[in-house]
């Protein structure tokens, strides 16, 4: 219905729109299949790695302590799904057989900090901990307290674990692969999920030694594999003959082609159903999955724009600040000036140049920046780094940061004094 102005009110776009969306053909059976949290009964071309951590829990079972144990592999190979599925069947035995077990999952990057792992893990033994006011020395203590009070082997499950160290050290680690030698009746063993197979090299020896004890590498599915993950979550997530063969195989060879990552296959396909869904047919075909791949890209940058950690964020904003003057690219030492003032600003202790240029290497492996080698001539051999992705989208997403908000329109000082930047 129209307004006095002839402009269709809201109410009646939105009518339109969910009317629409319940009076189309069916696309999907069950899209929550295709979430990266579902757990399906069954984990396709990971038999060896569920042994694996299977064999190295199952001690538990008679009241012995397992061995900690690392996990390593890309993001989207399967490393949580399999942590998960292996210790429900553990949880579900320790109970047939009256084990004294519990385990507690933390994602150390939703969580943040480590005030915060402690204060889920005490969550979940039931202990009271405030949202904040405490030293991190005393949440220790009461996590430590309570644990053995109870008498009981605790799995704890650290997921992301480099996202943290990389942030805030390896303290954590230290204080939980240490408790054992302080814990009178309960025992515990740690699992550490990376998605950084360089994590070794940001842990202190002290730790590494006590920590590594099994480790478990996860390699990228291939496009085969991908195939076959995806077919089996199609019978549950489609109505029958709403999903094309071709579009199957093009989300399994898109994936396969970035890292073998299930999660993008999962995400590919349930997309492009929500695509074909809205625009009211009745089968998923492929240039429905080129439509959805456009947009996760888009959203892909956005959240790892968001989920990176503040000093990686600095140096994506100092990229973003000297690309404005030179879009050419900017050289490490630039990069590392107008870094070290924006920390000065936030009353942030900068990192080492040598640390930043470590973190360059790691934006530039996300995608996020070129980070290439040129030759000067006889001047040497310099690394040229520009942004690779739109500096008005780092922008966007830095502007809604609390804290480095103010710092998307600032005019670094070190600019008046080298002119040539």
């Amino acid at each position: 219905m129209k307004g006095l102005s002839g402009i269709v009110s809201n109410c009646d776009i939105l009518d339109d729109v969910f009317e629409k969306f319940v009076s189309n053909t069916k696309v999907f059976k069950d899209r929550e299949v295709l979430r990266h949290d579902y757990l399906p009964e069954r984990l396709p071309h990971r038999e060896e790695q569920i042994k694996l951590l299977g064999e190295t829990v199952a001690p538990v079972l008679k009241n012995a302590r397992s061995s900690n144990l690392l996990i390593y592999g890309k993001t989207g190979t399967g490393k949580t799904a399999v942590t998960k599925y292996v210790l429900n069947r553990l949880g579900i035995k320790a109970k047939e057989l009256g084990a004294p077990v519990r385990f507690c999952y933390v994602n150390c990057r939703m969580a943040g900090s480590e005030y915060r792992v402690f204060a889920v893990l005490c969550q979940n033994l039931g202990v009271s901990i405030p949202f904040t006011g405490l030293s991190a020395g005393e949440v220790f203590d009461r996590f430590q307290a309570g644990l053995d009070a109870l008498s009981i082997i605790f799995i704890i499950v650290l997921d992301e674990i480099d996202a943290l160290i990389k942030a805030r050290g390896d303290g954590l680690l230290y204080e939980l692969t240490r408790m054992n030698e302080t814990l009178g009746r309960s025992k515990v063993a740690v699992v550490g999920i990376s998605n950084d197979l360089r994590l070794k090299e940001f842990l202190d020896p002290r730790v590494l030694s006590s920590l590594s004890e099994e480790e478990v590498v996860f390699r990228p599915y291939d496009a085969g594999e991908l195939r076959n993950i995806l077919l089996e979550r199609s019978v549950a997530a489609f109505c029958e003959k709403a999903l094309s063969d071709g579009a199957l195989s093009l989300c399994a060879a898109l994936a396969a082609a970035e890292h073998g990552d299930a999660r993008r296959a999962l995400d590919l396909l349930r997309v492009a159903g929500e695509v074909a869904e809205r625009k009211g047919d009745g089968c998923v075909f492929e240039e429905h999955v080129r439509e959805a791949e456009k947009h996760i890209e888009h959203n892909r940058v956005i959240e790892a724009l968001r989920n990176l950690t503040l000093h990686s964020k600095l140096v994506v904003l100092s990229v973003c600040h000297l690309n404005k003057v030179n879009a050419s690219g900017a050289i490490t030492g630039d990069i590392f000036e107008v870094y070290n003032e924006l920390c000065c600003e936030m009353g942030v202790t900068p990192l080492t140049q040598r640390r930043l240029g470590t973190l360059v290497n790691e934006l530039d492996s996300m995608g996020l920046l070129n980070a290439k080698v040129i030759s000067m001539g006889r001047y040497g051999r310099t690394k040229k780094i520009r942004l690779e992705i739109a500096r008005s989208l780092a922008r966007d997403v830095f502007a809604t940061d609390g804290r480095l908000g103010r710092f998307v329109d600032y005019e670094p000082k070190c600019f008046s004094k080298n002119p040539h930047n």
